[in-house]
């Protein structure tokens, strides 16, 4: 129960199934102290207390665990490695990967619970066999079935959303009010929420030294200097700082962070599109195709907000190497290492990969970049 609006009303609607529900509700402050800012952040004393009152409501026990430790090396950790990696994390993905169906579910499992229940809207269907599948929830603008692309076959079968089926949120506030919980106008959270602020580059210049650089263009043409490659992320147009405007006038973005190197790529707008992604860290969200080295159809989607675009997907050997290939039919735009590309059969979700590379659907001979 992460003291939002919706966690509380899956809580009720479980009980209300016929489930023995025991509220859990998450510390991932190092700071237990650490207040909430309006919208931003989450796991704060102000959300332990929301989550308290809902819980006290339905009239069920309520804990608090900390797994502050956990968040830190799992999640908070790895964000930062990531950029200074030169690629382009969704902490989001970690914590549920690492924390709230792996940790928390590790721990449940172990007392004696079957399932982890939460809020987010997407749903659990049954195959033919009685094989448990995670799909879209019913409301295609609020679900969040993209950020769960990392469970595994076992973790959905220990997974409840009971706001699957649900039309709309302002019916879930509706039900909220209903029952008489206080946060039934509580505001969703947003951002990242161990950097409440919203200033991820702040954040990150306090945690990863800078060190001066060169911004390059496809061709190696050094054309300015940046302050930190950290600060960059693929796509990105504002603060390049170069000066000199490209000869056809046009803006330029960021292609490529080159970490060993410590340089930027830029380049135009169409250099973005990408015709192939692919990576070694793949995972099945149940019932993995019957021979994934076979292409087959499919949808891939590549942000949490993204529309899905029709791809032929396949798990590919070279050597020792194995990885998840993906080549959307049409080319996906900004894609970055690090981001997750999750991979739809309709309305399920079967897999995903955590980008390693990507192949350019524009060489370098067909545009201009200065």
């Amino acid at each position: 129960m992460s003291g939002g609006v919706d966690s509380a009303v899956a809580a009720a609607r479980a009980v209300e199934a016929g489930h023995e529900v025991v509220g859990v509700h998450l510390a991932l402050s190092r700071m237990p102290g650490t207040l909430r800012t309006g919208s931003r952040g989450c796991c704060t004393v102000e959300d332990s207390m929301d989550a308290q009152r809902a819980a006290n409501i339905i009239g069920i026990p309520y804990y608090v665990w900390d797994f502050s430790e956990r968040f830190k090396l799992d999640v908070v950790d790895d964000f930062i490695a990531e950029y200074a990696a030169g690629r382009t994390p969704n902490p989001c993905m970690r914590c549920n990967e690492k924390i709230k169906f792996a940790a928390l579910l590790e721990k449940a499992i172990d007392l004696g619970f079957d399932a982890v229940c939460t809020g987010h809207y997407a749903s659990i269907v049954l195959d033919a066999d009685g094989n448990k599948e995670l799909h879209r929830a019913a409301a295609w603008a609020k679900d969040q079935s993209y950020v769960l692309g990392v469970l595994t076959a076992d973790q959905v079968q220990h997974s409840m959303f009971p706001l699957g089926a649900t039309p709309s949120k302002a019916e879930v506030r509706a039900e909220a009010a209903e029952r008489g919980f206080s946060v039934a106008n509580k505001p969703d959270s947003y951002d990242i929420c161990f950097i409440p602020d919203g200033d991820t580059r702040g954040w990150l210049a306090e945690r990863v030294a800078p060190a001066t650089g060169d911004i390059l263009d496809r061709e190696g043409k050094k054309l300015g200097e940046h302050e930190g490659a950290v600060a960059f992320t693929v796509g990105q147009r504002k603060g390049l700082s170069i000066g000199t405007p490209a000869a056809d006038g046009k803006p330029r973005f960021v292609l490529e962070v080159r970490p060993i190197t410590n340089t930027v790529v830029v380049g135009p707008k169409e250099a973005l599109a990408v015709k192939e992604i692919a990576g070694d860290s793949y995972t099945w969200a149940g019932l993995a195709p019957l021979n994934p080295e076979v292409p087959f159809e499919c949808h891939v989607q590549i942000r949490a907000h993204a529309d899905p675009v029709a791809a032929v997907a396949q798990v590919v050997r070279d050597g020792e190497r194995v990885e998840f290939m993906i080549r959307p039919h049409e080319p996906l735009t900004g894609v970055a290492p690090g981001q997750t590309a999750v991979v739809y059969m309709g309305t399920r979700v079967l897999g995903q990969c955590t980008i390693d590379r990507t192949v350019s659907a524009v060489p370098v001979s067909a545009v201009t970049d200065a």
